[in-house]
């Protein structure tokens, strides 16, 4: 059974499916669902152009599990591939149960009307999966996804354990626009504004929201300030590697998006809870989403590159010692849009995404159960990493960072 199904029709799946495409000896038979299906027959066309194969459309609501079943259970697909929104990933998850099929996703489950994302949901669903016999292999973009597989490869290859890793996303893009998100407004507003928090001493600690800020020198992109965020590979990386002492997350942001930001939140426009207006209740974060550009609009005018990676030390698996390493992938926007139509950050997710469905599909990544990015083998995925358009490359610093 060959077969995938693909739900979601923004740009990181425009980007997945146009790769799938790119790989028929691996998917040699496509398909594409979305509460919208004019954007999937947009992207089936593309695809069409670029690689001349076929990729089949239909509409759904992923939140309706008895109707998405059907779907799944007409298509018979080996694997479902959410790239939806967070939101969805519980009755897509209980879909593919139902329907008994693989199940893959890019973005840990956050509820609608909760600030607030991690595991423990999708966790929940370990025995469900593993006594039906199915795999449910979780957070397969790039952070998290890459970030978690470039930290265990470290510890496969270079470092018998890892003390203190921070994880550096980039974009050094720009698309032209006052204000613009890179990825679904909604979620990437969520995350921003939510208190930061990192891992040490055993337990998470929290802090202000953008309240530590670092300058940091990028290669291929220059300097940048990023600010210390919660993202959740941090939940998981400290699950997976029991000596960690210190994990941080950052991301890097102009001062222009940081001033209109403050001024969003400032006048009430990232509230997630409803507000009445004209006699109708609407979620002014949900409003501003829908004014905003649409990240998968922003292809054809965004130029520069991003630099996503890993800084991680600890003792060194030749017992020189403690040792740091820097693994990192720098993409170029103008490049994954010519290739796919996307810019980059879509196009760094949608391709993890392919390459862990074309390891479920063929079979170097199986088990029963509910899976992590750090609980499998990471050499597949980095051999992959080289050959589908996210080369990375490591280097041995100095020392542990000094911020």
């Amino acid at each position: 059974m060959s077969k995938v199904l693909v739900i979601g029709a923004g740009g990181v799946s425009s980007v997945c499916v146009h790769k799938m495409a790119m790989n028929a000896d691996i998917f040699p038979e496509i398909h594409l669902a979305s509460r919208t299906r004019a954007k999937c027959d947009a992207i089936a066309a593309s695809v069409m152009e670029r690689t001349g194969q076929t990729v089949s459309t239909y509409e759904i609501d992923a939140e309706e599990v008895p109707a998405l079943n059907r779907l799944i259970q007409e298509i018979g697909p080996k694997l479902v591939v959410n790239l939806a929104l967070p939101y969805q990933d519980l009755p897509i998850m209980d879909a593919c149960l139902a329907a008994g099929v693989h199940y893959l996703d890019t973005a840990n489950y956050e509820p609608k009307d909760q600030a607030k994302f991690e595991y423990s949901w999708q966790w929940a669903y370990q025995e469900r999966f593993k006594d039906a016999g199915l795999m449910a292999l979780l957070g397969s973009g790039f952070d998290p996804g890459v970030t978690s597989v470039f930290a265990m490869w470290l510890k496969k290859h270079k470092l018998k354990t890892i003390r203190q890793l921070d994880i550096l996303d980039c974009n050094g893009g720009d698309h032209g626009q006052a204000f613009a998100t890179n990825f679904n407004p909604e979620i990437n507003i969520r995350e921003v504004t939510a208190p930061a928090r990192h891992w040490e001493g055993g337990q998470f600690v929290e802090s202000p929201a953008l309240g530590k800020k670092v300058p940091f020198e990028f290669e291929a992109v220059g300097p940048k300030n990023m600010y210390m965020m919660y993202h959740e590979e941090l939940e998981s990386l400290a699950k997976f590697i029991p000596e960690l002492e210190r994990a941080r997350f950052w991301m890097t942001f102009g001062d222009a998006y940081i001033t209109h930001l403050t001024v969003l939140q400032n006048v009430g426009m990232t509230r997630i809870d409803p507000v009445l207006y004209q006699g109708k209740e609407i979620v002014p974060l949900q409003f501003l989403a829908a004014v905003l550009p649409k990240p998968e609009t922003l292809g054809a005018t965004t130029k520069g590159k991003t630099n996503i990676g890993d800084i991680a030390t600890g003792e060194a698996i030749d017992g020189s010692g403690d040792k740091t390493f820097y693994i990192y992938q720098i993409c170029d926007h103008e490049e994954a849009f010519a290739e796919t139509g996307n810019q980059a950050i879509s196009y760094t997710t949608g391709v993890p995404a392919m390459i862990g469905a074309a390891l479920v599909m063929s079979g170097a990544w199986a088990g029963e159960g509910v899976f992590n990015m750090e609980q499998l083998d990471p050499d597949p995925f980095m051999d992959l990493l080289m050959t589908q358009g996210l080369p990375w490359q490591v280097k041995e610093l100095a020392g542990p960072v000094s911020f």
